[in-house]
């Protein structure tokens, strides 16, 4: 079993790594780009609601990585600790248990990047 990680550093790490693919493989990652700026774009749902979907997938998904890049857009984006709260819970109804496990890594994510 791995421990929660560091949220910060995960996503800095990722960072550094997706920009080595950005040199070596330049229209994946424009695609990507483009493919994560179209889904969350403020349509008929804000910016914030559809991050907020996004964090829902990725605790259910049990993706780290996404988990600590969602949730630090959402704290840029002014999230609530009781809005992602209420999130989490509806992934934790989705998903039983492994989401709980995973919702417990977004809130210590939330305190990272909340913390002064």
């Amino acid at each position: 079993m791995s421990a929660i990680p560091d949220y910060k550093e995960l996503t800095k790490a990722v960072a550094t790594r997706m920009n080595s693919l950005r040199e070596s493989q330049p229209d994946l990652m424009t695609a990507f780009s483009q493919l994560a700026a179209a889904g969350t774009k403020a349509g008929a749902l804000d910016k914030k609601t559809r991050e907020f979907v996004a964090l829902g997938i990725a605790v259910s998904t049990r993706c780290d990585d996404c988990i600590g890049f969602h949730v630090q857009t959402l704290v840029k984006l002014g999230a609530t600790k009781a809005e992602l709260e209420e999130v989490l819970a509806t992934a934790v109804y989705m998903g039983g248990g492994p989401s709980m496990m995973y919702a417990t890594h977004a809130l210590k994510a939330f305190d990272e990047y909340t913390a002064a």
